[in-house]
């Protein structure tokens, strides 16, 4: 694997995460929300708080002996972009999140786990580091791992192209804008905000990229003032709790590098 161009080498923290370089285990579970990091790490023994700056809190513990760094990149794509530079730039090598997502095609509502293997980018961030063309493709070892596990706890999911967006509250219509009923008709899964970076990035930094995500709603299903949408519902939260053994799982069965 390559080493990170991004980042300049210095021996002083990383300006966001305030991480250190060789700091974290190669094995990193990203998930959006700083609380969630701490559920994460629940998972894990031997837990401590490494660096905390700004929405990125990184934590590192061991999952049945096996080290893991969990790290919080917040909401959307240039802020998760920077964790995801900086975790690698600290030594990840295998990044795995742990997110939410709105359900696309109707089989795909709250409580259904989304494996993804690519993203549709719908974002600004993808066309300022890749050329506008350039698919974002999670790797396949990591994404089967991730089936594997899934199928060994029993627990149905679907494996598929998700969008990724920048706009949660929509705005005026307009033709550049993704079409969730179009996205229905091509097969995506589910929406979302960070995967096409995290994708991308890993590609381009030559690192191992997956996701598994909760669908907490149907996006085609929910109210347009969305005076309905409850992203903490007890499904939603066993659905969270779910994706995180299995993520934990395919990070231990697949093993470093």
């Amino acid at each position: 694997m390559s080493v990170n161009e991004g980042i300049s080498q210095v021996k002083r923290p990383l300006p966001h995460t305030k991480l250190h370089r060789n700091s974290i285990s190669p094995a990193v579970l990203v998930c959006g929300d700083p609380q969630r990091a701490t559920r994460i790490a629940e998972f894990l023994d031997n837990v401590s708080l490494i660096a905390e700056w700004r929405e990125y809190r990184t934590l590192t513990g061991t999952f049945d002996g096996f080290p893991v760094t969990v790290c919080s990149h917040g909401i959307g794509a240039p802020g998760a972009a920077i964790a995801f530079e900086e975790l690698i730039a600290a030594g990840a090598r295998q990044i795995i999140r742990v997110g939410t997502c709105g359900g696309i095609m109707p089989a795909v509502d709250s409580g259904v786990l989304v494996i993804a293997e690519a993203a549709v980018q719908y974002t600004g961030y993808g066309r300022q580091i890749m050329p506008p063309n350039y698919p974002a493709v999670a790797d396949l070892h990591l994404t089967l791992a991730l089936e594997q596990a899934a199928r060994t706890k029993k627990r149905p999911f679907h494996t598929g192209i998700v969008l990724t967006t920048d706009a949660f509250y929509k705005g005026i219509p307009a033709p550049h804008l993704p079409d969730y009923h179009q996205m229905a008709a091509a097969h995506v899964l589910a929406v979302e905000m960070e995967c096409a970076a995290l994708f991308l990035i890993g590609r381009l930094r030559q690192i191992r990229t997956a996701a598994i995500l909760a669908a907490d709603g149907n996006v085609l299903h929910r109210a347009e003032d969305m005076d309905t949408f409850d992203p903490h519902r007890d499904i939603v939260r066993q659905t969270i709790d779910d994706a995180i053994q299995i993520a934990l799982q395919a990070l231990k069965n697949h093993g470093p590098e």
